[in-house]
């Protein structure tokens, strides 16, 4: 009893110093904490007094301390992003002034090209074409092998670049459906039968006796864009219509529709908001899904 400081107590039991704290009998130990957890305790603080001042740490007013080692994570990134783009403008440089059959032709840079504008396509076409390119009602599929101008690399640069009835671009791709119902040219009863036979060449359901009737009305008014067999026209736009690849639908109705008052749809020209780099990378990246030629 003789270490005892004033005014505490040892406990009998256990003959460890209380606290003085005592909770309905109970008595709260005062047990001194292990040597070894106390020296790592402060080796940890020694520590970490020398990491602040070894590296970036402390926050000043507008900047912080720099570190004695000179080291920050943001050096390292930007160090490292400084050699990927050195690496990314070589490839860059190379697109820019190489053609785009050249540039499908040479395994590093199509392999770049491809990589970049499957990102392009995500920012710029997924709206309309979906994330798997596979097109909605009015908006076409880009993994089939069904392109209206044509899918060669070439073809799509063109189309991407020039967009379809662009406005103020002279060079975009253009085709115009007369309306034959809304202008008067052909009754309804003539688009109806026109429509049965279009599902007939395109191997649906049909009623014959009106797509025989049909058949001569396509020929007047229809053969000389879509084909005499629904063949289509690349030169001028003019879908197949002797296929299973449909943009606004393939029943009787849809196709009374277009033939009625046909919906054209817009693209937008990309080689003058993207940059032509970046359209030959997309254009790339869309003939490698599958469907181009």
């Amino acid at each position: 009893m003789a270490d005892k400081k004033p005014g505490r107590e040892i406990d009998q039991i256990s003959g460890v110093e209380t606290t003085g704290h005592e909770w309905d009998g109970i008595k709260e130990l005062n047990t001194p904490l292990p040597r070894w957890w106390l020296w790592t305790f402060y080796i940890t603080i020694i520590w970490a007094i020398g990491y602040t001042i070894a590296y970036p740490a402390w926050p000043l007013i507008s900047s912080n301390t720099k570190g004695l080692l000179g080291y920050s994570s943001r050096g390292d990134y930007a160090a490292a992003a400084a050699v990927a783009e050195a690496a990314k403008s070589t490839y860059l440089s190379g697109i820019a002034s190489s053609e785009i059959d050249a540039i499908a032709a040479d395994p590093e840079l199509s392999r770049f090209a491809t990589a970049a504008g499957g990102s392009l396509f995500k920012v710029y076409c997924v709206q309309c074409h979906g994330s798997g390119a596979a097109g909605a009602a009015g908006y076409p599929n880009l993994n089939d092998d069904d392109w209206l101008w044509g899918g060669k690399v070439d073809d799509i640069l063109t189309t991407l670049r020039h967009g379809v009835r662009q406005v103020g671009d002279d060079d975009t791709r253009t085709t115009d459906m007369p309306s034959f119902g809304r202008d008067g040219t052909l009754t309804p009863a003539q688009i109806s039968d026109v429509a049965w036979f279009v599902r007939k060449i395109s191997n649906q359901e049909t009623d014959t006796a009106a797509a025989e009737r049909g058949a001569t009305i396509y020929a007047e008014n229809c053969a000389s864009c879509h084909g005499e067999n629904g063949e289509g026209n690349r030169d001028v736009g003019a879908p197949k219509l002797n296929d299973a690849i449909w943009l606004k639908g393939s029943s009787h109705a849809d196709i009374v529709a277009q033939i009625t008052a046909p919906k054209m749809g817009v693209m937008p020209a990309w080689g003058a908001r993207l940059g032509e780099t970046s359209i030959k990378q997309l254009a790339v990246y869309i003939h490698s899904l599958g469907g181009g030629e």
